[in-house]
């Protein structure tokens, strides 16, 4: 199938639409499977991810891994629930008029809410109209028993949060589904960062399930690939 070109001026490309074929669709597909066997024993149905600080690619990471997950013909939402800066309907070019917000205080249906996309299988639930408490919308029970109908429809639901260290939203949103990977710049967050948002989600008991490593150089890929390449004495 080929996809539109996107016209929005704040388009993100997703890679692993426009070139499922490269390198780094393949990265995206080897996390993906990672994910599958993390564990024999539990299926990770409700996953979130989100990052320490802004701009690690949090919600590049999330888009590329929603769209290899639906090429599994497997029934996918990518919900943003980054009610602050939502991106999803520009990088997807479907409408905000209603969304996540407008669902959960009873403003729209929940077939108002959910978009079709271009990507067969893959389905985007908006962050809608901007709140001004969206920490209480996310805590609600109304947002829990929202989620819990949506289990019933999709075989897997992935979730868009702000970064951990910003506000509250990732914690709360972090009790509420299975599993949780962070998003970390290798080549910008200082350490002690990323371990003050591993500590936030390990005080409301989120199950972080691993890292994703963003933005590292070929060089420390070279690197990595000669540690283990040397001979065995």
């Amino acid at each position: 199938m080929k996809y539109p070109m996107f016209r929005s001026d704040k388009r993100r490309p997703v890679i692993t639409m426009i070139n499922p074929k490269s390198p780094i669709s393949e990265g995206y597909r080897t996390l993906r499977t990672n994910i599958q066997f993390s564990s024999v024993d539990k299926h990770y149905q409700t996953l979130m991810i989100t990052s320490s600080e802004p701009m690690e690619g949090k919600s590049t990471t999330i888009n590329n891994l929603a769209v290899v997950y639906a090429q599994m013909n497997k029934k996918v939402l990518l919900i943003d629930a980054d009610l602050r800066k939502p991106t999803a309907h520009h990088t997807f070019q479907v409408s905000n008029r209603h969304g996540l917000t407008d669902l959960i205080t009873n403003q729209c249906s929940l077939e108002m809410a959910i978009k079709e996309t271009d990507i067969p299988n893959l389905y985007i639930l908006t962050a809608g109209s901007i709140p001004p408490n969206p920490s209480e919308i996310l805590a609600s029970q109304k947002m829990s028993g929202q989620l819990d109908e949506l289990k019933e429809l999709f075989d897997f639901i992935l979730i868009d949060t702000p970064p951990v260290l910003a506000v509250s939203d990732a914690q709360i949103i972090a009790t509420k589904c299975d599993g949780v990977i962070l998003v970390v710049d290798a080549g910008k967050v200082k350490r002690e960062l990323v371990q003050k948002a591993k500590s936030s989600l390990e005080f409301v008991k989120a199950h972080i399930l691993g890292v994703v490593l963003n933005k590292i150089s070929q060089k420390e890929i070279a690197n990595s690939y000669s540690y283990y390449g040397g001979e065995v004495e």
